[in-house]
């Protein structure tokens, strides 16, 4: 009789889960560049006594099974920022950390002290060739073409490190809008390249879907929860019944 409390607590948990990670999409749908996630779910069967029968034969608990990134594009939106940079398309930029090469889709770029290309969090930007872009004081004029050249009124710098990746679902979301490929991913340079100045890509995330999506969340588990409590109350009173049959 305990099962059923089981199954409807595997459904409470997962539901708890999803909220989290809804309210997380919710909270960075101003984010540039950021990818929905999502979660998939399975029900893990296990055959009860007397499956003889034609109903009840199963208990089906409720289980997670993982997290994935909704890759769609988030759409470009106008800067007029010479240094923002939008991907149209497939594509991550290569970002240099202290914890090693990054990736990623954001491409709001600055100049630090030194005149060196870098991300709102300091890191340097890479080219295809792996190095760093730095600018001395006469480099004006920037601009940089569809297929990622960095160019200056003194001519070419070098060429935005654009890379793609077999399954994207095999990058990690680290921090900063960064990815960190597992174990046995390798970074493709890419073949096609459609970089737009001036222009960043929006989140992915459809603030009204979202927020539909955590009003349906918190009314299941609110369900759920009602039915744990009578099932709760049907087996306070079956035990009562009994401990008065037995008096």
């Amino acid at each position: 009789m305990e099962n059923t409390l089981y199954i409807a607590l595997s459904r409470q948990d997962t539901l708890r889960r999803e909220l989290d990670v809804v309210a997380n999409n919710i909270a960075n749908m101003n984010t540039t560049a950021y990818k929905a996630e999502r979660m998939m779910f399975t029900d893990y069967l296990v055959r009860s006594r007397g499956d003889e029968r034609q109903l009840g034969s199963k208990i089906a608990f409720v289980r997670d099974v993982s997290q994935y990134r909704d890759t769609t594009d988030g759409g470009l939106e106008r800067t007029d920022n010479p240094l923002d940079v939008g991907i149209n398309g497939e594509g991550f930029f290569a970002i240099d950390t202290a914890e090693g090469e990054r990736y990623t889709r954001s491409g709001q770029f600055t100049l630090n002290d030194q005149g060196q290309l870098v991300t709102q969090n300091n890191d340097p930007v890479l080219s295809e060739d792996g190095q760093p872009f730095f600018f001395t004081t006469d480099d004006t004029g920037i601009s940089i073409s569809r297929d990622g050249m960095v160019s200056t009124v003194n001519g070419d710098i070098g060429r935005l490190g654009l890379v793609t990746f077999e399954n994207e679902q095999q990058l990690m979301n680290v921090a900063n809008g960064l990815y960190m490929p597992v174990e046995g991913a390798q970074p493709t340079p890419a073949a096609e390249r459609n970089i737009a100045q001036g222009y960043l890509e929006k989140s992915n995330i459809q603030g009204v879907v979202e927020m539909s999506r955590m009003i349906e969340i918190s009314r299941a588990y609110q369900s759920v929860q009602g039915f744990i409590d009578k099932e709760d109350e049907r087996m306070k009173k079956m035990l009562s019944l009994m401990s008065l049959q037995q008096a």
